[in-house]
């Protein structure tokens, strides 16, 4: 990993000499402006995307903590869930109009959840448009790469959302949306702690800690391409995440304190290049926390 760590520092140099971001951009037209012009307009952008991102985390974050179209906020559920823990509660009924606002529930706090880790490499990208003279509009090519990574994320809550209602339609989950089974939800979580030393989930997490190299291997040009590397990324994004995201049945997909935990623990997981240790680390507690439960029920 301190080998790909120097690799990717040397291919971000190279990149800013010829200042090209295409690898088969050579002979195109590139960006003319360098030194420190081209500094503050790179500072400005990201300073604009920074802001940006921080909105929409902000207004999702909101929209999740005020209980997303629910009976009751994410707060009040959240309160619940400490003072009355094991309170099971008759679940809502379920018809089109709750399952589309569940499925909004799951996409926009999956938003508030995977923005924040997302945002190194949304900057990232910002950088390297500006750099590239055939992006006429990098702040354009920035929101749709954004977007194809929350399509991705979309999809994954269209998922959530039919588990959900399964899991519901046999009575496994409760009115406070966590799981009423202890030994499903302790076989979710050593599940979750084996998959975290997987090797699906180390090559995915490579892909999310080292950005420059997925953008060097996988450089698309235009809108369309913006729209492919952003759902590209988020595939690896989702490879990394999805079993993480799935134990919010376990603690409550409505529980502040659990989503902050998972979010934190994501985001903490992605900056720590060159620290496997966090990965096993997490794969014997929530292999062990998972067995406790199962052998306590």
């Amino acid at each position: 990993m301190g080998r790909c760590h120097r690799f990717q520092e040397r291919a971000f140099r190279s990149f800013r000499l010829v200042g090209v971001t295409d690898p088969n951009a050579v002979g195109h037209r590139v960006n003319p402006t360098s030194g420190p012009a081209l500094d503050r307009i790179l500072k400005r952008d990201r300073l604009i995307v920074a802001v940006g991102l921080a909105l929409v985390v902000v207004l999702a974050a909101v929209y999740t903590v005020m209980g997303a179209g629910m009976p009751m906020s994410a707060i009040t559920m959240t309160q619940m869930a400490i003072e009355m823990p094991g309170m099971m509660m008759a679940s809502t009924d379920w018809t089109p109009r709750y399952g589309l606002l569940v499925f909004l529930m799951w996409w926009v706090m999956m938003i508030a959840m995977m923005v924040p880790s997302a945002a190194p490499t949304v900057l990232l990208y910002t950088g390297l448009v500006r750099k590239n003279k055939n992006t006429e509009r990098p702040y354009a090519s920035v929101s749709v790469f954004l977007s194809g990574y929350l399509i991705v994320w979309g999809a994954f809550s269209f998922g959530a959302t039919v588990l959900q209602w399964a899991l519901v339609s046999i009575g496994h989950l409760s009115g406070m949306m966590e799981l009423t089974k202890a030994p499903v939800a302790g076989m979710l979580m050593m599940a979750a702690g084996i998959y975290q030393v997987s090797s699906l989930k180390q090559a995915c997490l490579r892909h999310c800690q080292h950005p420059l190299i997925f953008f060097m291997h996988n450089w698309k040009s235009g809108t369309y391409g913006a729209l492919r590397m952003g759902m590209q990324n988020g595939y690896f994004c989702l490879g990394c995440c999805w079993v993480l995201m799935a134990l919010l049945f376990v603690g409550g997909v409505m529980n502040l304190l659990w989503i902050a935990a998972l979010a934190l623990f994501v985001g903490f997981e992605k900056l720590a290049v060159d620290r496997p240790w966090l990965t096993k680390i997490s794969s014997i507690a929530l292999i062990g926390v998972g067995l406790w439960i199962v052998m306590a029920a």
